[in-house]
């Protein structure tokens, strides 16, 4: 039984480790916004056209005091 649940906690471990591998973090600067349409350069970025995308608005983050 504990061989079971420590091979079932290895390949769980495998399969959250493969996915995020997968991610990929770049930084890019916004050039021009058109309506909804958005134009930017990424440093060290190899997309394709059609390629989808995910992107997150570095917003401030609050900062907290007594």
């Amino acid at each position: 039984m504990k061989k079971l649940v420590t091979a079932v906690m290895v390949v769980a471990f495998a399969l959250s480790s493969a996915s995020m591998v997968m991610a990929k973090s770049v930084k890019c600067e916004v050039d021009t916004v058109e309506g909804d349409k958005v134009t930017m350069t990424c440093k060290g970025a190899k997309f394709k056209k059609g390629d989808k995308v995910k992107v997150k608005a570095g917003g401030k983050k609050a900062v907290e005091g007594c």
